[in-house]
């Protein structure tokens, strides 16, 4: 069996969604500003085009563990992205999410979240997942404990959340 035909290389398809690996054709368009008739008429946000700026830096953000697009499944468009900052430090692996304006208050980055967080939970040598919020975008903080995050650090404006595995 090939690895490009892994479990971990695969889509990963939940209700709604289809949560799939960003492509170098993608990283360029975004990059260059090229509309892409798969994508939502908001996508890419300013989120998307700062992720896709610092692939070159950060190229294990482009594997099976790292970055995907946010499909939206009845429509095959690109709704947002979610993505895993890899490396882990100390078994902890950092989340974070977008969803274009359009499509937000669907219930998809919690869809997203949950989903891309089981995955994550899965990888060597990672037991828990955080992610860090404003506490002035209390939509990402719904989005976090409806995915089964706890609150467990609060600095300054900053909410730290986390999800560790059952053995942690």
């Amino acid at each position: 069996m090939s690895s490009s035909s892994s479990p971990a290389h695969a889509d990963l398809i939940t209700e709604r969604l289809v949560l799939r690996p960003w492509t170098m054709n993608e990283v360029s368009a975004v990059l260059d500003g090229t509309r892409s008739s798969h994508w939502a008429e908001d996508f890419p946000a300013e989120g998307d085009r700062i992720v896709a700026g610092l692939f070159d830096q950060h190229p294990a953000w482009l594997t099976p563990h790292g970055h995907r697009l946010v499909i939206e499944r009845a429509s095959g468009l690109v709704v947002g992205s979610i993505g895993l900052f890899w490396p882990p430090s100390e078994g902890v692996l950092e989340i974070g999410y977008g969803i274009v304006a359009s499509r937000r208050g669907r219930g998809y980055a919690t869809e997203a979240t949950r989903s891309l967080t089981g995955l994550a939970l899965t990888a060597p040598d990672v037991h828990t997942v955080s992610a860090n919020v404003e506490s002035s975008n209390p939509p990402s903080v719904r989005v976090l404990e409806k995915a089964g995050f706890h609150q467990w650090a609060t600095e300054e404006n900053v909410i730290q959340y986390r999800i560790t595995n059952s053995g942690h």
